[in-house]
């Protein structure tokens, strides 16, 4: 093995191994398992969150495989209509064209060469990161076969009933020009203003005030609304208003909805420009007046003066008449929730147009079924609350799109405008009895990018088709997704599950949350936080870091900010970890349901590990190559002991994998190899081979090397890459069979010792007692010195007769001898193991003036920071206003200051006391 341990010289090498040899596909086994990926766009690049849950899935995927289950991670991207059209349209615009100049089908067909040799992008990355996938059974939401299942899917709705044309208030993005999904709308928090608009009386007694954000839709108010029991304005409730600047009267309504707290307790209602409007005027019957056009101009149900002119122009325009008119009566700075299209980043309309929706109340009413009789848990549970709530509230799917990339509807028009559905034209005519002297035309739109998501888990095994695959496979195991896509996503997946295979899509659904940065903050370009995982896999020195940092930012001008920051926090760039490092950091912070902080700390604390494995590892093979590693016939306790240790580790992991608790199964794995086997069993295995006899000799390396390859094999779903590098040169000393490691079986935990466990637990006491009085004492590692017992028990002195061999090189003894309670103890440093008492006599040993300067000087040290730390926490502007974090780091300091204080007070006490 190399002398060092380097990531990039074995992952890429092992992966097209892998790839090559077939090892994802499924090759049968005892039961089926079997995870979606959530298809990412396939405009899209691995980000943190990818990252994240793809080692979640692979995790789980190679733990079942080495169980013997007949694995599939069906893997796959989705077209991504918006995003992928953009994408195109932009190259276009470079080279000064449009869409329209080439045509709908020559578009499309430029979108399909793009794909081609652009849309691949994630695919390789996920490769880096170790993903096993099985790739030769790769789907794309536009291959022919699933768009085939996608239209049938419509068809058979649209007969049912569940497939519908009508006009009703949609997300509508004016730049590119189509409905959006809750989802492509992100709203935030900006400083706008609230208008105060007087409408006058008609019977000319005076005036009601509304608060608007939005002036510019007043034109199309067809009432205002007062709570019913708002005594202010009960007798105005069925009287008229002016509704000024447009020469109609509109109502006074009474509404629930109105909060009678809120400003002045009246509200203006716009029917076509407000979802919440929109409901009110269904129930009061009111008309619905649309004053905006597609590129969100005032259309011709606008007054003259304003038609044509764009929202915001459009607004200027009307608060100025209002002031003229004397019904403005003021204008208070406000902030209030914007919404933008995510893609375009433009303000965001509710707008009333025809569009095509799926009747959702007959799907949703089995797919809360199948939550509420257990055939679908979610982990962890309290997300079924959040499920139930939504799915009982669920309104009707709005599945059209404004765009020319996509899963076309399969509906055509008559001239008289009657709408015919059918798999294609031939046999939307069949099912309507047209012949071909009847002109049909096609709709204009595409299908909403969830809808074909939603067929994901049997689309993607062979549906229609009765495949093998879907056979084996339907239902799928677990579904491991992030919160944010339980409704968009989830749900739908459920809906279509149960109508068209008659079963739920997955038995599973595993939550995961978010990755955020080291502050909890949420990782964003225009923050200047994001981590591309890459970057931490391969390293990135720090101008190409900056540059990427602070290039294509929506907000140029937060460019010097970004860049001073990137700069303060990555003076020398960021080091490359490997994946391995990364994933076991990912499965360590693998908390379920809850928010993650990415902290660089970690993933430079597990590259760590993957050194210590390393080098134990190395160490190992260097004690083992030809030599005797037979192993014996009756095992020596320390190689009983770690035995015991593993098997416990081993029934640990597979317990918390059970559990889906990553994360306990990560912290289980450290613990065993890094503290137990690395630190304590390497050590004792040294002093055995240095001085042990020739069949303890071999035992112990028989040991070594069998308590390594299990290792391995339990750390190998989550850290694949560093396990098939050394499992591959552990096997032949073992006289293992097989190729690789990802095909070898999980292993199954043994028996434990508890009596091997007792006695090292206390070898292991004694030595960190002596360890820790050597620490305070500032004693050099290779002194040897002599040690007192005193106290205990039977089983004590026992032991220490059992292990004084062990003893003597661990902690450096020069001599151990047990004393009575009588004697002279009082200069002597003492540490406790259980009722057990080890003295370290101190005279002679130190030079107390010296040392007594030198603690003296970290005492005052250490009191001049706790000052500080209780200054900081006693200012209340810093407590109140800093971040929770900064805050609760600040006391967790503060507890370490005064317990280090204390420390070196009875430090200090016991040197004076050898002065006497």
């Amino acid at each position: 093995m190399d002398k060092s341990y380097d990531p990039s010289a074995l992952e890429q090498r092992w992966y097209q191994i892998w790839e090559e040899r077939s090892y994802f596909a499924p090759r049968g086994g005892s039961h089926p398992y079997c995870i979606m990926l959530p298809p990412p766009n396939v405009t899209g690049r691995l980000h943190m969150g990818h990252a994240f849950q793809d080692t979640i899935m692979d995790t789980l995927t190679r733990w079942q495989r080495m169980k013997g289950a007949d694995t599939l991670w069906q893997p796959g991207t989705d077209h991504a209509g918006i995003a992928t059209q953009m994408v195109v349209e932009r190259q276009l615009l470079a080279r000064g064209k449009s869409r329209h100049d080439l045509g709908r089908e020559r578009f499309v067909d430029a979108v399909w060469e793009w794909k081609e040799q652009s849309g691949d992008t994630i695919g390789r990355q996920m490769r880096r990161l170790g993903a096993s996938v099985d790739w030769a059974n790769h789907r794309f939401t536009m291959d022919e076969p699933l768009s085939e299942a996608v239209r049938q899917v419509f068809v058979s709705l649209y007969e049912e009933g569940l497939i519908y044309r009508g006009e009703r208030l949609v997300n509508w993005d004016p730049v590119l020009h189509t409905a959006l999904s809750d989802l492509e709308v992100v709203s935030q928090e900006e400083n706008g203003k609230m208008w105060h608009i007087r409408y006058p009386r008609c019977d000319g007694s005076g005036h009601m005030v509304v608060a608007t954000t939005r002036p510019e839709t007043l034109l199309g108010d067809t009432a205002v609304a007062v709570h019913p029991e708002d005594e202010r304005y009960r007798d105005l409730v069925g009287k008229e208003l002016e509704l000024p600047l447009t020469g109609r009267r509109i109502p006074v309504i009474a509404d629930e909805y109105v909060d009678r707290v809120f400003g002045s307790g009246c509200v203006k209602i716009t029917p076509a420009h407000d979802f919440n409007d929109y409901e009110i005027g269904k129930r009061h019957q009111l008309p619905i007046i649309n004053v905006l056009d597609v590129n969100a101009c005032l259309n011709e149900q606008a007054p003259a003066a304003y038609r044509g002119l764009d929202r915001f122009a459009a607004r200027e325009r009307i608060v100025a008449d209002l002031r003229t008119q004397g019904l403005l009566e003021k204008i208070e700075d406000h902030k209030l929730m914007i919404p933008r299209g995510d893609r375009s980043h433009a303000v965001v309309e509710p707008y009333l147009t025809d569009q095509w929706y799926v009747r959702i109340e007959p799907l949703a009413k089995p797919a809360i079924a199948a939550v509420e009789d257990g055939r679908i848990a979610f982990v962890p549970s309290n997300w079924s609350k959040t499920y139930f709530d939504w799915m009982h509230r669920i309104e009707d799917w709005c599945i059209s799109r404004q765009l020319w990339w996509g899963h076309r509807i399969p509906a055509w028009y008559d001239t008289e405008g009657q709408i015919h559905v059918g798999l294609d034209e031939a046999d939307a005519r069949h099912r309507s009895g047209l012949d071909d002297s009847v002109a049909l035309r096609q709709d204009e739109d595409v299908l909403d990018t969830w809808f074909s998501s939603a067929l994901w888990p049997f689309t993607t095994l062979g549906w229609p088709e009765k495949t093998d695959y879907l056979e084996r496979f339907y239902p799928t195991s677990v579904l491991v997704t992030g919160f944010d896509i339980i409704f968009f996503w989830v749900a739908r997946m459920i809906m279509m599950g149960l109508k068209f295979m008659d079963d739920v899509p997955f038995r599973t659904i595993y939550i995961h949350g978010l990755i955020r940065d080291a502050h909890g903050q949420k990782m964003s370009k225009s923050k200047g936080n994001v981590l591309d995982p890459l970057d931490l896999i391969d390293g990135i020195e720090l101008e190409p870091l900056v540059a990427k940092r602070t290039t294509g930012l929506m907000q140029p001008e937060m460019a010097p900010a970004i860049e001073k920051a990137t700069r303060q926090e990555f003076p020398d760039g960021i080091p490359a970890y490997g994946t391995d490092a990364l994933r076991f950091t990912f499965a360590a912070l693998a908390t379920t349901g809850r928010d993650i902080r990415f902290d660089l700390g970690r993933i430079e604390g597990n590259r760590n590990f993957c050194n210590k494995l390393w080098n134990a590892a190395r160490f190992v093979l260097m004690q083992t190559d030809g030599q005797d590693i037979a192993p014996g016939s009756r095992p020596g306790i320390i190689d009983r002991w770690i035995c015991s240790r593993m098997n416990r580790m081993v029934a640990e992991v597979e317990t918390q994998l059970n559990a889906y608790r990553l994360d306990l199964a990560a912290q289980a794995l450290y613990e065993f190899t890094w503290n137990e086997y690395c630190d304590w069993y390497l050590e004792f295995a040294k002093a055995t081979l240095q001085s042990g006899e020739a069949a303890a000799q071999a035992a112990t390396r028989h040991t070594l090397l069998a308590v390594l390859e299990t290792t391995l094999r339990t750390l190998h779903p989550i850290m694949p890459f560093i396990t098939e590098e050394i499992w591959q040169r552990v096997r032949p000393a073992l006289n293992i069979d097989g190729d690789s490691i990802m095909l070898q079986p999980f292993p199954t935990a043994g028996a434990v010792d508890d009596e091997a466990e007792q006695d090292v637990d206390w070898v292991k006491g004694v030595v960190q007692g002596v360890r820790r009085i050597r620490s305070e004492l500032n004693l050099p590692p290779g002194r040897l010195l002599d040690v007192w017992f005193q106290g205990g028990g039977a089983s004590d002195r026992e032991r220490e007769q059992r292990f004084s061999d062990a003893l003597a090189p661990l902690a450096r003894l020069e001599s151990a001898q047990w004393v009575d309670e009588e004697a002279a103890t009082a200069q002597c440093a003492v540490a406790l193991v259980g009722d057990l008492k080890i003295l370290i006599p101190l005279k002679g040993l130190v030079d107390v003036e010296e040392e007594l300067v030198r603690l003296n000087k970290q005492l005052e040290r250490e009191t001049a920071d706790l000052r500080k730390s209780e200054a900081k926490l006693g200012n209340r502007r810093f407590v109140d206003n800093a971040p929770a974090a900064v805050v609760e780091q600040e006391r967790l300091r503060l507890a370490t200051h005064r317990a280090n204080v204390e420390n070196f007070r009875d430090q200090v006490r016991r040197m004076e006391s050898l002065r006497d």
